[in-house]
């Protein structure tokens, strides 16, 4: 079996995975890094664009895992795509957003790269997505390449917990099999339940680390946070101020929502309206409509019948009065330039009585990162074309993580136990910590950290 990451960063990045099994390839996930511009954000196609692939494996819809599907599809266009049936739903409307976005980069940056697609290319492409359900094991390998006496490889998608239609995937072959975690949350959310990756042994074991550098307190669980971030609300709120949470509006929005619903249920929270982006309102309505296929709590809980759910666009923000106790649940996370979280915030930050709070990552060098990062009454600069800002509301975090904790995957590689165990998905001071207690727990296990675009015999 062979291995080789495409992922052009060292870190989390654009995932991709190339994985050869007895002359047999398949690509596993094609993101793209939204923190890089142009080409430079591609996984490495480059390097294997000479390679027969048989089929593209997706393992969920959040950018860095299916932002290039189409332009992996212009390099191995021979190749089937499998995906499971609620990405399915999901995936077209996350591939044309995308251009919406690049054209409108291309058009306020100058980043002439793109589109690397149009809608028309997607829409040509789309017949050849493939949804399955969980647990169904499918042949994936070229019919043309199958030898006489050999058998296809074969895939079956695991629910990884993270996001509506997550999966880990399993491949097995006749003689070898490869399971890779993709992002995997075993806690139960607010309204998806954890990974089901249970009786799951493989010979090699990709993992993501995505939280290898992070030590949870002892004391600290989802339930305390979920109970902090309720009663944070409840306090500005009551005193007439806007609560502005960023979001990604596949998965951390719905859980969210999910949240203020039962407040709302349980009479903490008056029936009022909950602004959100157009991307998020889309996403809420495929998980409402595709509840019954999930495996989820509150399975009766329609987002859109109980909030009030309201689209904002950021053009017409500005004009909106920020007072009197409005809820933002905008999908922009990083806070990136021209969008409503960006714009809010430049009219929030300053001023006591609002609050902004983080439900999830937020890069270093994005907006989002930069404002976490400020001491208030400190100027600093946000963004190029916001400028510099000092931050007077208050600023709180949650860890309300959509990733399994370190010490949950540790436990996880043991349960198994593969010949290998190949870390990515994380930064390098990450897959460090779980290279050194992998090979401290277990010794006989080859532990491999990968280099970009460098092939691996597993």
């Amino acid at each position: 079996m062979h291995v080789i990451d495409l992922n052009p960063s060292e870190g989390i990045g654009a995932s991709g995975w190339m994985v050869e099994m007895e002359g047999f390839r398949i690509l596993l996930d094609a993101g793209i890094n939204p923190k890089m511009a142009g080409k430079s954000g591609l996984p490495l196609f480059e390097k294997v664009k000479d390679m027969h692939v048989d089929a593209i494996a997706i393992s969920h819809c959040h950018h860095d895992h299916v932002g290039s599907l189409p332009v992996a599809l212009k390099y191995f266009p021979q190749a089937h795509v499998l995906m499971t049936e609620l990405s399915y739903f999901l995936v077209e409307r996350v591939l044309h957003n995308s251009v919406n976005v690049m054209k409108r980069q291309r058009e306020e940056l100058g980043i002439m790269e793109y589109p690397f697609f149009t809608h028309r290319e997607l829409d040509e492409m789309a017949h050849i997505f493939q949804g399955y359900r969980y647990h169904r094991e499918v042949e994936w390998a070229s019919p043309a390449k199958i030898r006489k006496g050999k058998h296809s490889p074969t895939l079956e998608f695991f629910d990884a917990g993270h996001a509506l239609g997550s999966a880990g995937i399993m491949l097995r072959s006749d003689h070898e099999t490869l399971f890779y975690s993709g992002d995997v949350c075993f806690q139960d959310q607010t309204i998806l339940k954890g990974a089901r990756f249970e009786d799951v042994s493989a010979d090699v074991l990709i993992l993501e680390t995505t939280r290898g550098e992070r030590d949870i307190p002892p004391e600290q669980t989802r339930a305390t946070e979920l109970e902090r971030l309720t009663q944070d609300i409840i306090e500005v709120l009551d005193t007439k101020g806007c609560v502005l949470i960023p979001t990604f509006a596949l998965g951390r929005t719905q859980e969210i929502l999910a949240l203020l619903a039962l407040m709302t249920r349980e009479g903490k929270l008056k029936q009022q309206p909950i602004f959100i982006g157009g991307m998020g309102r889309v996403f809420t309505e495929i998980y409402d409509l595709e509840s019954h296929r999930a495996h989820r709590n509150h399975t009766n809980l329609q987002l859109h019948e109980a909030l009030n759910l309201t689209v904002l666009d950021y053009r017409k923000m500005e004009k909106m009065r920020l007072k009197g106790g409005k809820l933002f649940v905008m999908t922009a996370g990083m806070m990136n330039e021209n969008t409503a979280a960006h714009a809010l915030t430049l009219r929030l930050a300053g001023e006591p009585q609002h609050a902004i709070f983080f439900v999830g990552y937020a890069d270093p060098s994005t907006p989002a990162g930069r404002l976490r990062a400020a001491e208030p009454g400190e100027p600093f600069l946000f963004s190029a074309s916001g400028g510099e800002l000092t931050r007077r509301c208050r600023m709180e975090e949650y860890d309300l993580t959509a990733h399994a904790n370190r010490e949950e995957l540790l436990g996880f590689v043991g349960k198994v136990n593969p010949r290998t165990v190949i870390l990515g998905h994380g930064e390098p001071a990450s897959k460090a910590w779980f290279a050194e207690q992998i090979k401290a727990k277990h010794p006989k296990m080859r532990v491999m950290v990968t280099q970009p675009g460098e092939p691996l015999a597993c």
